[in-house]
Protein backbone atom coordinates (compact mmCIF):
# COMPACT_ATOMS: atom_id res chain seq x y z
CA UNK A 1 0.00 0.00 0.00
CA UNK A 2 1.20 3.76 -0.78
CA UNK A 3 -0.12 5.15 2.23
CA UNK A 4 1.76 3.32 4.29
CA UNK A 5 5.23 5.16 2.46
CA UNK A 6 4.15 8.58 3.12
CA UNK A 7 5.89 10.29 6.41
CA UNK A 8 4.61 11.26 9.80
CA UNK A 9 3.46 14.76 9.36
CA UNK A 10 0.65 16.11 11.13
CA UNK A 11 1.63 19.45 9.27
CA UNK A 12 -0.77 19.62 6.63
CA UNK A 13 -0.29 21.94 3.52
CA UNK A 14 -3.76 22.97 4.46
CA UNK A 15 -3.10 24.24 7.66
CA UNK A 16 -0.98 27.20 5.77
CA UNK A 17 -0.99 28.76 2.26
CA UNK A 18 0.73 31.00 0.32
CA UNK A 19 0.68 34.72 0.79
CA UNK A 20 0.15 35.20 -3.02
CA UNK A 21 -2.94 32.19 -2.63
CA UNK A 22 -4.63 34.37 0.27
CA UNK A 23 -3.81 38.09 -1.36
CA UNK A 24 -5.85 36.64 -4.41
CA UNK A 25 -8.97 35.82 -2.38
CA UNK A 26 -8.74 38.77 0.04
CA UNK A 27 -6.60 41.55 -1.31
CA UNK A 28 -8.56 44.85 -2.48
CA UNK A 29 -7.89 45.52 -5.90
CA UNK A 30 -8.70 48.34 -8.07
CA UNK A 31 -10.76 47.04 -10.27
CA UNK A 32 -13.86 44.28 -10.93
CA UNK A 33 -12.75 41.27 -12.81
CA UNK A 34 -14.31 40.01 -15.62
CA UNK A 35 -15.97 36.95 -13.51
CA UNK A 36 -17.14 38.20 -10.07
CA UNK A 37 -17.67 35.03 -7.98
CA UNK A 38 -14.54 34.24 -6.10
CA UNK A 39 -14.01 30.43 -6.39
CA UNK A 40 -13.50 28.35 -3.01
CA UNK A 41 -10.54 25.66 -2.45
CA UNK A 42 -11.07 23.09 -4.19
CA UNK A 43 -10.46 19.39 -3.62
CA UNK A 44 -7.76 18.65 -6.06
CA UNK A 45 -5.78 21.09 -3.92
CA UNK A 46 -5.74 18.60 -1.04
CA UNK A 47 -2.03 16.99 -0.32
CA UNK A 48 -2.51 15.80 3.81
CA UNK A 49 1.18 14.30 4.97
CA UNK A 50 -0.22 12.08 7.63
CA UNK A 51 1.33 9.69 9.52
CA UNK A 52 1.47 6.15 8.14
CA UNK A 53 -1.64 3.24 8.28
CA UNK A 54 -0.77 0.57 11.41
CA UNK A 55 -2.52 -2.12 10.41
CA UNK A 56 -5.68 -3.05 11.56
CA UNK A 57 -5.66 -4.69 14.93
CA UNK A 58 -7.62 -1.22 16.13
CA UNK A 59 -4.73 0.49 14.83
CA UNK A 60 -4.86 4.06 13.14
CA UNK A 61 -6.60 4.19 9.70
CA UNK A 62 -6.59 7.03 7.37
CA UNK A 63 -9.73 8.49 8.89
CA UNK A 64 -8.08 8.62 12.12
CA UNK A 65 -5.35 10.12 10.71
CA UNK A 66 -7.43 13.12 9.23
CA UNK A 67 -9.05 13.43 12.73
CA UNK A 68 -5.55 14.06 13.87
CA UNK A 69 -5.29 16.73 11.49
CA UNK A 70 -8.06 18.65 12.43
CA UNK A 71 -7.37 18.57 15.80
CA UNK A 72 -3.95 19.09 16.02
CA UNK A 73 -3.57 21.76 13.41
CA UNK A 74 -6.38 23.78 15.18
CA UNK A 75 -4.45 23.27 18.50
CA UNK A 76 -1.28 25.05 16.36
CA UNK A 77 -4.03 27.33 15.24
CA UNK A 78 -5.23 28.21 18.31
CA UNK A 79 -1.49 29.09 19.90
CA UNK A 80 -0.70 31.10 16.78
CA UNK A 81 -3.99 33.45 17.64
CA UNK A 82 -2.80 33.38 21.36
CA UNK A 83 0.72 35.21 19.25
CA UNK A 84 -1.40 37.68 18.05
CA UNK A 85 -3.44 38.09 21.01
CA UNK A 86 -1.13 38.44 23.98
CA UNK A 87 2.47 39.13 22.16
CA UNK A 88 1.58 41.79 19.95
CA UNK A 89 -2.06 43.29 19.84
CA UNK A 90 -1.55 42.97 24.51
CA UNK A 91 1.90 44.09 24.14
CA UNK A 92 1.29 47.23 22.33
CA UNK A 93 -1.68 48.48 23.91
CA UNK A 94 0.79 48.03 26.85
CA UNK A 95 3.48 50.46 25.88
CA UNK A 96 1.89 53.72 25.10
CA UNK A 97 4.61 55.60 23.96
CA UNK A 98 4.24 54.10 20.53
CA UNK A 99 3.29 55.99 17.37
CA UNK A 100 0.44 53.90 16.64
CA UNK A 101 -3.63 55.18 17.35
CA UNK A 102 -6.04 53.31 18.50
CA UNK A 103 -8.03 53.25 14.46
CA UNK A 104 -4.79 51.61 13.76
CA UNK A 105 -4.65 49.08 16.26
CA UNK A 106 -8.11 47.86 15.53
CA UNK A 107 -7.71 48.43 11.50
CA UNK A 108 -4.47 46.16 12.03
CA UNK A 109 -5.87 43.40 14.08
CA UNK A 110 -9.82 43.00 13.75
CA UNK A 111 -11.65 41.16 15.80
CA UNK A 112 -9.09 38.64 16.21
CA UNK A 113 -10.12 38.38 20.08
CA UNK A 114 -13.42 37.35 19.25
CA UNK A 115 -12.12 34.22 16.87
CA UNK A 116 -9.15 33.64 19.44
CA UNK A 117 -11.37 33.15 22.14
CA UNK A 118 -13.84 31.10 19.86
CA UNK A 119 -11.31 28.66 18.64
CA UNK A 120 -10.07 27.71 21.83
CA UNK A 121 -13.84 26.87 22.73
CA UNK A 122 -13.82 24.87 19.57
CA UNK A 123 -10.32 23.34 19.95
CA UNK A 124 -11.75 22.22 23.43
CA UNK A 125 -14.46 20.81 22.20
CA UNK A 126 -12.48 18.81 19.76
CA UNK A 127 -10.23 17.96 22.16
CA UNK A 128 -13.16 15.79 24.13
CA UNK A 129 -14.12 13.84 20.80
CA UNK A 130 -11.66 11.23 21.60
CA UNK A 131 -10.85 10.64 17.89
CA UNK A 132 -14.10 10.42 17.42
CA UNK A 133 -14.58 11.39 13.12
CA UNK A 134 -18.67 11.28 13.95
CA UNK A 135 -18.10 13.38 17.42
CA UNK A 136 -15.55 15.91 15.35
CA UNK A 137 -18.27 16.36 12.60
CA UNK A 138 -21.17 16.89 15.53
CA UNK A 139 -18.53 20.35 17.06
CA UNK A 140 -18.81 22.04 13.56
CA UNK A 141 -22.58 21.72 13.23
CA UNK A 142 -23.33 22.46 16.85
CA UNK A 143 -20.87 25.39 16.24
CA UNK A 144 -22.11 26.86 13.19
CA UNK A 145 -23.90 29.83 13.71
CA UNK A 146 -20.66 30.95 15.33
CA UNK A 147 -17.98 31.13 12.62
CA UNK A 148 -19.66 34.33 11.13
CA UNK A 149 -16.92 36.60 13.27
CA UNK A 150 -14.78 35.70 10.52
CA UNK A 151 -16.99 37.09 7.89
CA UNK A 152 -15.93 41.01 10.09
CA UNK A 153 -12.60 39.76 9.77
CA UNK A 154 -12.32 38.67 6.00
CA UNK A 155 -13.45 41.54 5.24
CA UNK A 156 -11.26 43.83 7.28
CA UNK A 157 -8.55 41.86 6.37
CA UNK A 158 -7.08 44.13 3.21
CA UNK A 159 -7.11 47.27 5.73
CA UNK A 160 -5.30 45.02 7.75
CA UNK A 161 -2.38 44.66 5.38
CA UNK A 162 -3.01 48.06 4.55
CA UNK A 163 -2.21 49.48 7.73
CA UNK A 164 0.84 47.25 8.71
CA UNK A 165 2.30 48.26 5.21
CA UNK A 166 1.78 51.77 6.24
CA UNK A 167 3.24 50.71 10.15
CA UNK A 168 6.14 49.52 8.49
CA UNK A 169 6.89 52.66 6.83
CA UNK A 170 7.26 54.40 9.85
CA UNK A 171 11.05 53.29 11.31
CA UNK A 172 10.08 53.27 15.41
CA UNK A 173 7.13 50.63 14.43
CA UNK A 174 9.18 49.10 11.85
CA UNK A 175 11.82 48.31 14.28
CA UNK A 176 9.31 47.54 17.20
CA UNK A 177 8.00 44.43 14.95
CA UNK A 178 10.96 43.38 14.09
CA UNK A 179 12.43 43.34 17.50
CA UNK A 180 9.14 41.57 18.85
CA UNK A 181 9.43 39.30 16.35
CA UNK A 182 13.25 38.14 17.62
CA UNK A 183 12.00 38.17 21.21
CA UNK A 184 9.72 35.52 20.37
CA UNK A 185 11.69 33.93 18.11
CA UNK A 186 8.80 33.28 15.50
CA UNK A 187 10.31 32.83 12.18
CA UNK A 188 7.53 34.80 10.22
CA UNK A 189 6.48 38.26 11.31
CA UNK A 190 3.07 39.62 11.85
CA UNK A 191 1.92 39.82 8.64
CA UNK A 192 1.85 35.55 8.50
CA UNK A 193 -0.14 35.44 11.62
CA UNK A 194 -2.32 38.04 10.40
CA UNK A 195 -3.44 36.08 6.96
CA UNK A 196 -3.81 32.21 9.46
CA UNK A 197 -7.80 32.95 10.04
CA UNK A 198 -8.31 33.66 6.34
CA UNK A 199 -6.71 30.76 5.48
CA UNK A 200 -7.90 28.21 8.21
CA UNK A 201 -11.69 28.90 7.41
CA UNK A 202 -11.46 28.17 3.98
CA UNK A 203 -9.88 24.90 4.89
CA UNK A 204 -12.81 23.25 7.82
CA UNK A 205 -14.44 21.53 4.77
CA UNK A 206 -11.92 19.97 3.16
CA UNK A 207 -10.72 18.22 5.56
CA UNK A 208 -14.11 16.99 6.98
CA UNK A 209 -14.11 15.85 2.90
CA UNK A 210 -11.35 13.79 3.56
CA UNK A 211 -13.11 11.98 6.36
CA UNK A 212 -16.11 11.94 4.32
CA UNK A 213 -14.22 10.37 1.14
CA UNK A 214 -13.05 7.22 3.22
CA UNK A 215 -15.76 6.79 5.77
CA UNK A 216 -18.37 4.05 5.08
CA UNK A 217 -21.35 5.51 3.88
CA UNK A 218 -23.71 3.11 5.23
CA UNK A 219 -22.00 3.11 8.62
CA UNK A 220 -24.01 4.89 11.27
CA UNK A 221 -22.79 8.53 11.45
CA UNK A 222 -22.44 9.39 7.99
CA UNK A 223 -25.01 11.51 7.75
CA UNK A 224 -23.82 14.09 10.08
CA UNK A 225 -20.35 13.66 8.86
CA UNK A 226 -22.35 15.39 5.34
CA UNK A 227 -23.92 17.45 7.31
CA UNK A 228 -20.76 19.05 9.02
CA UNK A 229 -19.47 19.36 5.18
CA UNK A 230 -22.69 20.80 4.27
CA UNK A 231 -22.54 23.46 6.98
CA UNK A 232 -18.69 24.44 6.67
CA UNK A 233 -19.09 24.72 2.82
CA UNK A 234 -21.95 27.02 3.48
CA UNK A 235 -19.50 28.86 6.01
CA UNK A 236 -17.03 28.87 3.24
CA UNK A 237 -19.11 30.11 0.88
CA UNK A 238 -21.06 32.66 2.83
CA UNK A 239 -17.68 34.32 3.92
CA UNK A 240 -16.84 34.33 0.12
CA UNK A 241 -19.92 36.10 -0.69
CA UNK A 242 -19.80 38.80 2.42
CA UNK A 243 -16.43 39.75 0.79
CA UNK A 244 -17.08 39.95 -2.47
CA UNK A 245 -20.08 42.68 -1.72
CA UNK A 246 -17.54 43.93 0.72
CA UNK A 247 -14.86 45.09 -1.99
CA UNK A 248 -18.18 45.62 -4.26
CA UNK A 249 -19.44 47.89 -2.05
CA UNK A 250 -15.94 49.95 -1.56
CA UNK A 251 -15.27 49.65 -5.31
CA UNK A 252 -18.87 51.42 -5.96
CA UNK A 253 -18.23 54.32 -3.83
CA UNK A 254 -14.75 55.07 -4.96
CA UNK A 255 -16.58 54.98 -8.81
CA UNK A 256 -19.30 57.59 -7.55
CA UNK A 257 -16.26 59.88 -5.73
CA UNK A 258 -14.41 59.68 -9.89
CA UNK A 259 -18.08 60.08 -11.48
CA UNK A 260 -18.28 63.53 -13.48
CA UNK A 261 -21.51 65.08 -14.55
CA UNK A 262 -23.63 62.55 -12.76
CA UNK A 263 -27.07 64.17 -11.24
CA UNK A 264 -28.79 60.65 -10.68
CA UNK A 265 -29.54 58.81 -7.69
CA UNK A 266 -26.54 57.80 -5.14
CA UNK A 267 -25.34 54.49 -6.96
CA UNK A 268 -25.26 52.63 -4.16
CA UNK A 269 -29.11 52.83 -4.89
CA UNK A 270 -28.55 50.54 -7.93
CA UNK A 271 -27.90 47.82 -6.98
CA UNK A 272 -24.82 45.43 -6.79
CA UNK A 273 -21.67 46.22 -9.38
CA UNK A 274 -21.81 43.04 -11.85
CA UNK A 275 -19.49 44.08 -14.42
CA UNK A 276 -17.20 47.04 -15.80
CA UNK A 277 -15.45 47.03 -18.65
CA UNK A 278 -13.23 49.69 -21.02
CA UNK A 279 -14.26 49.45 -24.92
CA UNK A 280 -13.05 50.96 -28.18
CA UNK A 281 -15.50 52.71 -30.59
CA UNK A 282 -15.51 51.51 -33.84
CA UNK A 283 -13.77 53.63 -36.58
CA UNK A 284 -13.20 56.54 -33.57
CA UNK A 285 -10.58 56.82 -31.26
CA UNK A 286 -12.62 56.98 -28.60
CA UNK A 287 -13.45 54.48 -25.72
CA UNK A 288 -16.16 54.18 -23.05
CA UNK A 289 -16.15 52.76 -19.68
CA UNK A 290 -19.47 50.53 -18.76
CA UNK A 291 -20.56 49.62 -15.30
CA UNK A 292 -23.09 47.48 -15.30
CA UNK A 293 -25.14 47.10 -12.13
CA UNK A 294 -28.29 45.20 -10.53
CA UNK A 295 -30.56 48.59 -12.00
CA UNK A 296 -28.55 50.46 -14.71
CA UNK A 297 -25.85 50.62 -17.32
CA UNK A 298 -23.67 53.55 -16.77
CA UNK A 299 -22.02 54.55 -19.84
CA UNK A 300 -18.57 57.09 -18.94
CA UNK A 301 -15.73 58.70 -20.82
CA UNK A 302 -12.46 58.07 -18.68
CA UNK A 303 -10.66 61.69 -18.08
CA UNK A 304 -7.74 61.32 -16.37
CA UNK A 305 -8.19 59.57 -13.29
CA UNK A 306 -12.51 60.46 -13.49
CA UNK A 307 -15.32 58.83 -15.38
CA UNK A 308 -17.25 61.77 -17.17
CA UNK A 309 -21.24 60.49 -17.03
CA UNK A 310 -22.81 59.98 -21.25
CA UNK A 311 -25.57 57.95 -20.54
CA UNK A 312 -27.15 55.64 -18.33
CA UNK A 313 -30.23 52.74 -19.24
CA UNK A 314 -32.44 51.96 -16.71
CA UNK A 315 -32.68 48.17 -16.27
CA UNK A 316 -36.30 49.04 -14.38
CA UNK A 317 -37.98 50.33 -17.63
CA UNK A 318 -40.92 49.08 -19.12
CA UNK A 319 -40.48 48.64 -22.65
CA UNK A 320 -37.91 46.28 -24.77
CA UNK A 321 -36.53 45.46 -27.97
CA UNK A 322 -33.56 44.21 -30.16
CA UNK A 323 -30.86 46.09 -31.49
CA UNK A 324 -29.35 44.12 -34.51
CA UNK A 325 -28.52 46.96 -37.05
CA UNK A 326 -24.83 47.51 -38.09
CA UNK A 327 -24.29 51.54 -36.62
CA UNK A 328 -21.01 52.46 -35.27
CA UNK A 329 -20.79 50.51 -31.76
CA UNK A 330 -18.41 48.95 -28.96
CA UNK A 331 -15.99 46.88 -29.71
CA UNK A 332 -15.39 43.88 -27.23
CA UNK A 333 -12.01 42.45 -26.34
CA UNK A 334 -13.16 38.77 -27.58
CA UNK A 335 -16.54 37.00 -28.18
CA UNK A 336 -16.07 35.55 -24.74
CA UNK A 337 -16.16 39.03 -23.09
CA UNK A 338 -18.75 40.05 -25.20
CA UNK A 339 -20.99 36.88 -24.75
CA UNK A 340 -20.56 37.82 -21.00
CA UNK A 341 -21.72 41.04 -20.89
CA UNK A 342 -24.81 40.29 -22.79
CA UNK A 343 -25.30 36.94 -20.53
CA UNK A 344 -25.58 39.34 -17.65
CA UNK A 345 -27.51 42.13 -19.46
CA UNK A 346 -30.53 39.31 -20.46
CA UNK A 347 -30.16 37.64 -17.04
CA UNK A 348 -30.52 41.09 -14.47
CA UNK A 349 -33.52 42.56 -17.20
CA UNK A 350 -35.20 38.88 -16.11
CA UNK A 351 -34.52 39.03 -12.94
CA UNK A 352 -35.73 43.02 -12.76
CA UNK A 353 -39.10 41.70 -14.56
CA UNK A 354 -39.82 38.49 -13.28
CA UNK A 355 -43.69 38.75 -12.48
CA UNK A 356 -44.07 41.60 -15.08
CA UNK A 357 -41.77 40.87 -17.94
CA UNK A 358 -44.54 40.50 -21.18
CA UNK A 359 -44.48 37.26 -22.07
CA UNK A 360 -43.48 37.37 -25.56
CA UNK A 361 -40.34 39.13 -24.20
CA UNK A 362 -40.35 36.13 -21.65
CA UNK A 363 -39.53 33.36 -24.40
CA UNK A 364 -37.86 34.79 -27.13
CA UNK A 365 -34.57 35.87 -24.80
CA UNK A 366 -34.02 32.54 -23.18
CA UNK A 367 -33.73 31.23 -27.08
CA UNK A 368 -31.18 34.18 -27.96
CA UNK A 369 -27.88 31.76 -28.02
CA UNK A 370 -24.08 32.33 -29.22
CA UNK A 371 -23.87 32.00 -31.96
CA UNK A 372 -27.66 31.67 -33.69
CA UNK A 373 -28.54 28.48 -34.98
CA UNK A 374 -31.78 29.26 -36.22
CA UNK A 375 -32.41 29.00 -39.95
CA UNK A 376 -35.57 31.40 -40.03
CA UNK A 377 -34.18 34.26 -41.90
CA UNK A 378 -35.70 36.87 -39.13
CA UNK A 379 -34.22 35.05 -36.27
CA UNK A 380 -31.22 34.71 -37.44
CA UNK A 381 -31.16 38.87 -38.42
CA UNK A 382 -32.09 39.38 -34.62
CA UNK A 383 -29.07 37.20 -33.56
CA UNK A 384 -26.41 38.45 -35.70
CA UNK A 385 -26.02 41.23 -33.38
CA UNK A 386 -24.91 38.50 -30.88
CA UNK A 387 -22.26 37.26 -33.42
CA UNK A 388 -19.64 39.95 -33.35
CA UNK A 389 -17.43 41.45 -30.69
CA UNK A 390 -19.50 44.42 -30.46
CA UNK A 391 -21.84 46.19 -28.27
CA UNK A 392 -24.20 48.70 -29.95
CA UNK A 393 -26.18 51.22 -28.09
CA UNK A 394 -29.56 51.89 -30.00
CA UNK A 395 -32.48 54.26 -30.38
CA UNK A 396 -35.89 53.85 -29.95
CA UNK A 397 -38.20 56.20 -32.23
CA UNK A 398 -37.04 59.38 -33.73
CA UNK A 399 -34.05 59.49 -36.63
CA UNK A 400 -31.27 57.84 -35.64
CA UNK A 401 -27.91 59.97 -35.27
CA UNK A 402 -24.67 59.07 -35.69
CA UNK A 403 -23.70 57.48 -32.06
CA UNK A 404 -22.75 54.20 -30.28
CA UNK A 405 -25.20 50.95 -30.42
CA UNK A 406 -25.37 48.01 -28.10
CA UNK A 407 -26.36 44.95 -29.99
CA UNK A 408 -28.17 43.42 -26.30
CA UNK A 409 -31.52 43.74 -25.09
CA UNK A 410 -32.23 46.12 -22.71
CA UNK A 411 -35.39 48.24 -21.54
CA UNK A 412 -35.95 51.95 -22.34
CA UNK A 413 -38.70 54.51 -22.38
CA UNK A 414 -40.83 54.47 -25.42
CA UNK A 415 -39.56 58.23 -25.81
CA UNK A 416 -36.23 58.08 -25.06
CA UNK A 417 -33.42 58.29 -27.45
CA UNK A 418 -30.36 56.67 -26.27
CA UNK A 419 -26.99 58.37 -28.46
CA UNK A 420 -23.57 58.60 -27.05
CA UNK A 421 -22.02 61.18 -28.76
Amino acid sequence: DGEGERPVSLVSTLSSGSSADSQSLFGSTAALPSSITTPLPSEEHIDLELSPTQGTNGQLTYVDRVVMEIIETERMYVTDLSSIVEDYLAHIIDLRNLPIGHEQVMALFGNIEDIYEFNSELLQCLDMCENDPVAIAHCFVNKSEYFEIYTKYCNNYPNSVATLTECMRNKTLAKFFRDRQAALKRSLPLGSYLLKPVQRILKYHLLLQEIAKHYDPDEEGYGVIKEAIDTMTGVAWYINDMKRKHEHAVRVQEIQSLLINWKGADLTTCGELVLEGTFPVLRAKNTRTLFLFEKMLLITKKRGEHYVYKIHISILCYNYFLMWDSHPCLQAKSVEEKRLWAHHIKRLILENHNTILPQKVNVVLPHISFPATSEDPERRMKAECFQSDSFHLGVRNGRRRSGIFMSAVYPVHHTEKITVQ
